[in-house]
C-alpha cells in the first residue's frame, strides 16, 4: 500500500511530538513509531529543560557552561542559537498544558534546579518526571488533532530517494510483518539515539541508532559519534533493567560512596559530585576498577526526609519496589551508556544533506553538545531544532510537490528464515564488544579488535539481510552493527583524549584536532 501525506515524522518523543503540533495547523502529518505513542527516551528523562529564566541568571553564562561542558568542540553558532531560543520554547510548552514545578517559597516562580556543568540554577523540571510531564502532555495534543495520523509499531527500513531528494520511506507494520510505503513531501526523523549499541544502557530497547543508519545510507554525514555519554548513576540490582538515578539528586546534594562510607569526587575534580557526567563516570569506572567492586553508592540521607519525597517522588517510590529507601539507604550504582552526542549533521533549520529531509533530537549532530552533553541540554536541543525544522517546512513546503510513482518495496526474492538464533547471538555480540573495546576507556588495540569483529558482523548481517524476509530484529542489528562501525571509526580517527572520549594511548588533549569528527557515506 501507498500512503501520501504532506510531512512524514520518524519518531515520538519530544522532538517528533513537537514538530507534529507545529505543523499541523498548516499540513497533514503522519508519525511513525516503533512501539506505542509516547514511548522512547524522552518519557524516562528525569532532570529537566534548561532555560535562561532568572533574573540573576544570563544567556551568557548558559552558553558559556555548555561551551565548558563541550571540551572545546561546540560549535559557538549553535549553542547560541539554542541558548536563546530556549525561553520560548519552554513557554511555548507551558502554553500546551506542561506543568513545571513551582518554587514552594515564591508564588508564581517555577522551581529551577542545579545540575552537573552549569553555573547557577537554570533547571525547570517536573518534579523528577519532566520527560514524563512533556511526554504525556504532548501525546495527548496529538491524538487530539485533527490533521496527525499515528502508526503504531511501525519501523523504518529506509528513506525513499527521487531525483535527489527524500520523498518518503518504506516501515514495516510490525502487527502485520508486511512493509508498507510512506510518500512525504518532507521527512523529519526525530528517532533518537543509539546507547541501546552498549551493553548496559539506560535507554528503553527501541534506541538503536535507526535514525542514524537510515540517514547514512542515505547519503548524510554523520558527525561526533565518539562521544557516548555513560550516566554516572545507573542503579544496579538485578531486577531493576535500566533504572537511572537523575543528575538532579547529585544536584541537590547526594554524594558518591565506596563501600566503606568514604567519599571520592572531591581528590578527583574540585566540583566533586558537580563534576561534568564524563568525569564522574571515569571516576566511578576507576574506583570500580581499583578496588574490584560491582558498584559504588550514592547517598543523599543526610537530607530531610521529607525534601527528598518531595523533590524525587518518582525516585523515591520506584526504588522501594527493590527494597531501597532513598531517605535511608545508600543507593547502589554503575555507569551506563545513556546519550549519543554525535549524529546525523544539520544546521540551524534542522536540514540534513539530502533535500526534504530534517532532523531534529538525538539523532542529530547540532554542534550543541561538542565533546559532552551537558545536563538538561538535550530536551531543549529537541524543542529548538523541532520548531526550526517545522517553520522551514512551512515556509518551503510549496517547493516539495509529491512525488506519484514512488516504487512499492518488492521482497519477491527472498524467503523466510528458520535461523532467528543467528540474530540473537549477533545482536548479544555486538552490544558486548562495544561494551568492552568501545566503552569508559578506550586504546588503540581495544578499538582496532572491536573493528575486526564489527566487520566480520557486518558482513554476515548484510549477507543475511539480502536472503531473508525482513523483520524487526533484523532492521536493529542491521542498524546496530552499522551504527557500531560508525562509532568505533570515528574514535579511532580522534588521536586524543577530549571529552567523552579517553583513551589510554592518547590521555592529552591535541589541539590538532579541535574539529568535529565527519564521516561521509562516499568517503568512508
Amino acid at each position: 500500500m501507498l500512503e501520501q501525506t504532506d510531512v512524514l515524522i520518524v519518531g515520538a518523543g519530544t522532538a517528533g511530538l513537537t514538530a507534529a503540533l507545529n505543523l499541523a495547523d498548516e499540513c497533514n502529518v503522519a508519525i511513525l513509531c516503533k512501539s506505542a505513542l509516547g514511548e522512547g527516551s524522552s518519557l524516562y528523562a528525569q532532570g529537566g529543560i534548561a532555560a535562561v529564566m532568572d533574573k540573576g541568571d544570563s544567556l551568557e553564562a548558559h552558553i558559556e557552561d555548555t561551551l565548558i561542558a563541550g571540551d572545546g568542540l561546540c560549535d559557538k553558532k549553535a549553542v547560541r542559537f539554542t541558548v536563546e531560543n530556549a525561553k520560548s520554547c519552554v513557554e511555548w510548552l507551558i502554553d500546551q498544558g506542561v506543568h513545571f514545578t513551582l518554587d514552594s517559597e515564591h508564588e508564581n516562580y517555577y522551581h529551577l534546579t542545579m545540575e552537573g556543568g552549569h553555573s547557577y540554577r537554570r533547571i525547570l523540571h517536573a518534579a523528577d518526571a519532566t520527560g514524563k510531564e512533556v511526554q504525556t502532555t504532548l501525546t495527548a495534543l496529538v491524538k487530539s488533532h485533527p490533521n496527525i495520523k499515528v502508526y503504531e509499531y511501525y519501523n523504518v527500513v529506509d528513506l525513499i530517494l527521487q531525483q535527489q531528494r527524500c520523498v518518503g520511506a518504506y516501515a514495516l507494520n510490525l502487527k502485520s510483518n508486511k512493509i508498507e510505503t510512506f510518500g512525504a513531501r518532507a521527512v523529519v526523523l526525530a528517532s533518537g539515539g543509539a546507547s541501546r549499541v552498549y551493553q548496559y544502557s539506560t535507554n528503553p530497547v527501541v534506541s538503536s541508532g535507526d535514525g542514524i543508519a537510515i540517514a547514512y545510507r542515505a547519503g548524510c554525514r554523520v558527525a561526533n559519534l565518539e562521544f557516548n555519554q555513560f550516566h554516572p548513576t545507573c542503579l544496579y540490582h538485578p531486577k531493576a533493567g535500566s533504572f537511572l538515578l537523575s543528575e538532579a539528586l547529585r544536584g541537590e546534594g547526594a554524594y558518591l560512596r565506596l563501600p566503606n562510607g568514604k567519599r571520592f569526587m572531591p581528590e578527583i575534580d574540585e566540583r566533586a559530585e558537580l563534576a561534568p557526567r564524563d568525569v564522574v563516570a571515569r571516576a566511578i569506572d576507576l574506583q570500580m576498577k581499583k578496588y574490584g567492586l560491582e558498584c559504588v553508592y550514592l547517598d543523599i540521607t543526610h537530607k530531610p526526609e521529607a525534601f527528598i519525597k518531595e523533590h524525587f517522588p518518582m525516585i523515591y517510590e520506584s526504588l522501594l519496589k527493590y527494597g531501597l529507601d532513598l531517605t535511608k539507604d545508600q543507593i547502589p550504582v554503575v555507569p551506563a551508556a545513556h546519550y549519543t552526542c554525535g549524529g546525523v549533521v544539520v544546521d540551524d533549520k534542522a536540514r540534513t544533506d539530502v533535500v526534504g529531509l530534517y532532523a531534529a533530537g538525538e539523532v542529530t549532530y547540532t554542534g550543541l553538545h561538542g565533546a559532552n552533553r551537558m545536563a538538561s541540554n538535550s530536551l531543549l536541543e529537541c524543542l529548538v531544532y523541532a520548531f526550526a525544522a517545522a517553520n522551514d517546512i512551512k515556509q518551503n513546503l510549496s517547493k516539495l510537490m509529491p512525488m506519484s510513482d514512488i516504487p512499492r518495496w518488492d521482497d519477491a526474492l527472498v524467503t523466510d528464515s528458520d535461523e532467528e538464533v543467528f540474530i540473537r547471538h549477533n545482536w548479544r555480540e555486538i552490544r558486548r564488544c562495544m561494551w568492552d573495546f568501545m566503552g569508559i576507556v578506550r586504546s588503540n588495540k581495544r578499538l582496532e579488535r572491536a573493528m575486526h569483529r564489527i566487520k566480520l558482523l557486518r558482513q554476515e548481517v548484510f549477507d543475511y539481510y539480502s536472503d531473508f524476509t525482513v523483520t524487526a530484529d533484523l532492521l536493529e542489528l542491521r542498524n546496530l552493527v552499522l551504527v557500531a562501525e560508525l562509532m568505533v571509526e570515528s574514535a579511532m580517527r580522534r588521536k586524543e583524549s577530549r571529552g567523552l572520549h579517553f583513551t589510554l594511548d592518547y590521555k592529552q588533549k591535541d589541539p590538532r584536532f579541535l574539529k568535529p569528527t565527519i564521516l561521509h557515506p562516499a568517503k568512508n
